[in-house]
């Protein structure tokens, strides 16, 4: 495959998974632009997934969508509740979904910020929570009894722990319904997880899953209700995952794709940030303005190397096991 590459660094708003800055690359392949943006600390066996969804998107393109346009969520990071409560007024979104479990005394915080969630959102709004695998069994019920409270009623708990089993723990002992996230993609083979008895909806991420049909395959292996997430990409990633949520045969819940509104710039002039609580389903992926790839041209050079030895290996790694 012909490809231009192109490392850039965006400012995020706020520390978000442990960065303030947004690093990656970009690919032009036949069809067009896709992104590469594994986080730094994956290796190259789990980075590969992520070149893989930029290879099919610049190589072979999308399945056909089955609906036009896709309910999406806040994403609220851990803040205090009245930017909190900011930002998900300013959203438009009918759900939120709300960082929890920064760090191990954030109980009293995390409900708090739910507490603001809730109320800038409604009575008829939907409130999820994200702790992001770090809880134990004995924490996760606790916090998750204490934070369903603040919330009056959450919609669902994302990856309170880390393994398949500890998930199915919390589960029977709460009443709030689990979400599984890296229990799936994280897994050896997230085609071979058995997560129904664990959780009751499948968070994805076709970026780190290897691209839209790989996604579409896990979803049907998992037979959980689906909800799409982003994996903090740029407009040009964020297409996939768009083109994942407009092609699952069905989508019961509001995805996790309104991130950009973490980013302070985008590598396109519109960027895919939502109306409404609404994102449309892309065509094709959107095409960078050179402009703004000027002005977010990662600075550094010793940066820009890694990335590119990066992409080399990883794209050794893909044409020895495709």
């Amino acid at each position: 495959m012909s490809t231009e590459l192109f490392v850039y660094a965006i400012p995020l708003r706020t520390r978000f998974r442990g960065i303030t800055v947004r690093e990656g690359m970009l690919i032009r392949g036949e069809l067009g632009w896709g992104e590469f943006c594994a986080f730094p600390e994956y290796d190259d066996r789990e980075a590969a997934g992520w070149l893989a969804t930029a290879v099919e998107q610049v190589t072979v393109g999308w399945p056909a969508p089955v609906r036009a346009r896709i309910p999406v969520n806040c994403t609220v990071p851990a803040v205090d509740p009245e930017r909190a409560a900011r930002i998900v007024r300013a959203s438009g979104c009918a759900t939120a979904k709300v960082k929890v479990a920064d760090h191990p005394d954030s109980l009293a915080e995390d409900s708090a910020r739910v507490a603001a969630v809730r109320a800038a959102i409604g009575e008829s709004g939907a409130v999820r929570v994200d702790a992001n695998a770090v809880w134990d069994v004995e924490t996760a019920v606790r916090h998750i009894e204490e934070i369903d409270k603040a919330a009056g009623g959450l919609e669902y708990v994302e990856q309170p722990c880390r393994t398949v089993a500890e998930l199915a723990e919390v589960r029977r002992r709460v009443s709030v319904p689990i979400a599984a996230d890296e229990s799936i993609r994280r897994a050896e083979d997230p085609l071979r997880v058995a997560v129904a008895g664990a959780a009751d909806v499948a968070v994805l991420k076709c970026t780190p899953l290897g691209g839209v049909r790989r996604a579409l395959a896990v979803a049907e292996a998992a037979g959980l209700p689906t909800v799409v997430s982003s994996a903090l990409e740029t407009s040009v990633g964020l297409s996939a995952q768009l083109a994942l949520a407009g092609a699952l045969p069905e989508l019961e819940f509001a995805c996790g794709l309104g991130t950009l509104a973490l980013f302070k710039g985008d590598l396109v002039t519109e960027s895919l940030l939502p109306v409404d609580g609404w994102l449309p389903v892309p065509t094709s992926p959107p095409e960078p303005a050179p402009a703004l790839l000027d002005k977010y041209r990662h600075p550094d050079p010793d940066r820009v190397d890694w990335w590119l030895r990066r992409y080399e290996r990883v794209s050794a790694l893909l044409e020895t096991n495709p």
